[in-house]
């Protein structure tokens, strides 16, 4: 049986393309990639558990990678790079994939080095409208690269370069009964901080959350980092709102593949980071949104999937430095006018496609 390897930065299109292999074909899989979203503490990774998930085969990498901001974390992770560099070769020689499949970022980039050198056919897929450092080096040593944006072929030579849209996961098309009970009587609110969550938001919310609780169901997804404590504080807030607004405030961890369709389905509107699988879910399924881009995301392509949803009148571009009370303000303003927020998605600007997953497992079966 033929073996590909899988790995990369944006785990949920790696993930798509998994469920479509899973379902349509018979290839080996293995998941190179962190087990650990955070090694202080010991997190498990989204990646790792999507893979326990699934019964794939995961190897750990431990990939260093360069920063422009210089802290005890950024010489941790460049002395990790030439330990990279050796452990993706180690990987690769065990392993003897067909194919490496890329999806970006510093994890990556070691095994596409070292797939060009070995001649193993590398495939990288872009997902965002402003393209990274690390993955401009990937695709300089990618057989095929594929784009999620059409404009963004430009960045890559146009003889190997390809746009074929963003692999979407499935479930957030499909609806079954949530795994938790909740007030639907009210307007539902959809939080999500990401697979690790986000301080900067949770502190927004847990600040206008007296008001909100009032007008909405809040459905708070915050991750499971330890740091800041942000998990108890919730369930702090939960247990003092349950006796006036019971199941109106709902934090959990992580959504679940089985309730996010249906979570999607039921919210008004969703308010979190602006990633690009975040920016594609939304557009397919014509949900609103308010984006809080990440500040320092890469080459600042969450604040350009923001800017767009602003620019075309499907969601507001809101920066988390912003008041708690502002933001408040925006949500209200929006659920008040979301039929016009809802009518400009008829209207956008940008053609997308909804078969990149099979698109890409077509071009596997062409190589391998």
């Amino acid at each position: 049986m033929k073996k590909i390897i899988i790995s990369g930065g944006h785990p949920t299109p790696a993930f798509s393309l998994i469920d479509e292999i899973i379902t349509n074909d018979a290839f080996d899989i293995v998941f190179v990639g962190r087990k650990y979203a955070i090694d202080s503490e010991r997190t498990l990774s989204y990646e790792f558990k999507e893979c326990q998930r699934r019964k794939i085969h995961f190897i750990e990498l431990h990939a260093g990678k360069l920063t422009r901001i210089a802290s005890r974390s950024s010489l941790v992770g460049l002395l990790r790079i030439p330990i990279g560099f050796i452990s993706a070769l180690l990987i690769l020689l065990k392993e003897r994939p067909s194919l490496i499949m890329s999806f970006g970022g510093y994890l990556a980039l070691p095994l596409a080095w070292w797939g060009k050198i070995l001649t193993i056919p590398v495939f990288t897929h872009e997902q965002t409208m402003k393209v990274g450092a690390a993955n401009r080096l990937i695709a300089s040593f990618s057989d095929k690269v594929y784009t999620a944006f059409e404009e963004a072929q430009s960045e890559f030579a146009s003889t190997k370069t390809q746009w074929i849209g963003n692999p979407v996961r499935k479930t957030v098309f499909q609806q079954k009964p949530l795994s938790f009970t909740c007030d639907e009587s009210v307007p539902m609110l959809y939080v999500t901080g990401g697979s690790l969550g986000s301080h900067s938001i949770n502190v927004h919310i847990f600040t206008i959350l007296d008001s909100l609780v009032k007008k909405y169901t809040v459905i708070h997804q915050l991750g499971d980092i330890k740091e800041y404590g942000d998990f108890d504080t919730a369930n702090k807030f939960r247990k003092k709102l349950q006796t006036t607004y019971p199941g109106r405030y709902i934090p959990v961890s992580h959504i679940s593949e089985d309730d996010i369709g249906t979570l999607y389905a039921k919210s008004s509107l969703v308010i979190g980071r602006a990633g690009a699988n975040t920016f594609f879910e939304l557009i397919m399924l014509q949900k609103p949104a308010i984006f809080i881009p990440l500040p320092w995301s890469a080459n600042g392509e969450q604040r350009a999937h923001a800017q767009f949803f602003q620019d075309n009148g499907i969601g507001i571009l809101f920066d988390q430095k912003r008041s708690s009370d502002e933001l408040l303000k925006a949500i209200e303003d929006m659920h008040s006018q979301l039929g016009t927020y809802k009518k400009h998605f008829k209207a956008l600007p940008l053609q997308f496609k909804h078969d990149a997953a099979q698109k890409l497992l077509e071009e596997i079966r062409k190589t391998i």
